[in-house]
């Protein structure tokens, strides 16, 4: 191999990396400047083992999603691994007072490995803490019957991270022009709201059996 040869290949070398590094700076600049590149939410359950996810884009404070809780409850139990439950952020803040201090209390929970046990307790809980002027002392409660750091709970649910996190939801649901919730996908595709347990059995049999297709 020659001497000319190899000092091509370490100047195509130097290139690349150089390139890569300002590719690097420009996406870091790109995520500081804007909360939809932030890290946005990946709260999942089941190992979705037939390929089929659930997408549901929801409001804890939302009185549609409390009725569709036991409705997602009972197809959770009932797929178990089959199928992978994914929650995202979409508080209605307009006319949800408490949507999004919910919101941070769910991340808030999730940074301690909690996500979906909270989720559980703030829809079971909203006739408690939806209407309240100041829900923070439900939401401790539920923190420490959790088992959670109440100190590192608190701090998080005022932290920057957990808000970019919230916002890069909201911009999300925005960029796929989502007006209410709750809003559920198949594999990333908008459905139409199934009306009973039953009827969500039947979309994702369709959609299991599509994929053994």
């Amino acid at each position: 191999m020659s001497k000319r040869f190899i000092l091509i290949l370490a100047a195509c070398f130097v290139v690349f990396m150089g390139i890569l590094l300002v590719n690097k700076k420009a996406d870091n600049k790109s995520k500081q400047n804007n909360p939809a590149a932030s890290q946005q939410s990946n709260h999942t359950s089941g190992q979705g083992t037939s390929g089929v996810t659930l997408t549901e884009w929801g409001d804890f404070q939302c009185p549609a999603c409390y009725q569709y809780y036991p409705v997602i409850k009972a197809v959770r139990e009932k797929y178990g691994d089959q199928i992978t439950f994914r929650f995202r952020n979409f508080p209605l803040t307009q006319i949800h007072q408490n949507a999004l201090i919910g919101a941070r209390a769910g991340e808030a929970a999730g940074l301690q490995g909690k996500f979906f046990e909270m989720f559980d307790k703030l829809y079971e809980g909203q006739p408690t803490w939806s209407e309240s002027p100041n829900p923070m002392p439900s939401f401790e409660q539920y923190a420490e019957a959790l088992g959670l750091d109440l100190n590192k709970f608190r701090e998080d649910m005022k932290s920057v991270a957990v808000n970019d996190t919230v916002q890069a939801d909201l911009t999300e649901s925005k960029r796929l022009g989502l007006s209410s919730t709750p809003t559920f996908e198949i594999n990333g595709s908008k459905i139409e709201n199934p009306k009973s347990a039953e009827d969500f059995y039947k979309v994702i049999d369709d959609a299991i059996a599509a994929k053994k297709q």
